[in-house]
């Protein structure tokens, strides 16, 4: 203990230094996963997200694209469903994710929230989405809107995401894209190049040392706890 932070376990404080944060560098491109938030065959979620491929490619980074389609209901199917087993491969894959939703009825999609719900915080000791960037997007019908972008970066934080201060809301989707599904030259689509540059800048600037950034005093405590616990009562047998 400290004398003057009495409350503080000193054996599981770590003072930050700025050598921590400076890793080797990464080889690899940015590994970029997308969701996207609408089954329609003309999904303006699914244009936006293939235009932010497009761009994501473009800045040098690897990307996949995750299909929604037969994704169940969260808890309507065992994790071993083949669908949510590759959601949850892809995660782990990521670096770096890209969630992109149309907005219902003033928030988020259901078969956005649902690929969400089905990526858990924990899967034993590994996190898969903890440390990651995430850049949000959204369409809206009318005019636009921020509810959908704002309930997922309510999500980012809670999956413990570095969610990226850019943000792109695209207002009237259906005369943004052209017939074959590309986004029109405007503010809006310029604001998507915003969006994707930021992602993988940040990706680069955080991913080799994400663990150290989320390395929280807490959970040292609880785990050295943990380990005092099992090693009294191995002493006591």
């Amino acid at each position: 203990m400290l004398r003057d932070l009495p409350n503080l376990h000193a054996d599981c404080v770590d003072v930050p230094t700025i050598d921590r944060l400076r890793a080797t560098p990464s080889a690899h491109p940015p590994r970029i996963l997308l969701l996207y938030g609408s089954l329609r065959e003309r999904s303006y979620s699914r244009f936006l997200t293939l235009e932010a491929e497009r761009l994501l490619k473009h800045f040098g980074a690897e990307t996949r694209i995750f299909d929604p389609t037969g994704l169940p209901l969260p808890d309507g199917a065992e994790v071993n469903h083949p669908k949510v087993q590759e959601l949850r491969e892809l995660s782990l894959w990521s670096e770096g994710q890209v969630w992109s939703s149309p907005e219902r009825h003033g928030a988020m999609s259901a078969v956005m929230k649902a690929q969400i719900d089905w990526i858990p915080l924990s899967v034993g000791a590994v996190r898969p989405t903890q440390g990651r960037t995430l850049a949000v997007m959204q369409v809206s019908g009318g005019s636009q809107s921020f509810n959908a972008v704002n309930q997922m970066r309510v999500l980012g934080r809670w999956m413990r995401m570095a969610t990226i201060p850019n943000q792109s809301s695209v207002a009237k989707a259906y005369q943004e894209f052209d017939e074959a599904g590309r986004m029109k030259p405007s503010s809006y689509y310029d604001r998507v190049v915003d969006v994707m540059e930021e992602l993988v800048k940040f990706t680069l600037l955080t991913r080799d040392v994400s663990a150290y950034l989320t390395d929280r005093y807490s959970e040292r405590k609880e785990s050295a706890e943990a380990l005092m616990r099992r090693m009294n009562l191995s002493a006591a047998t």
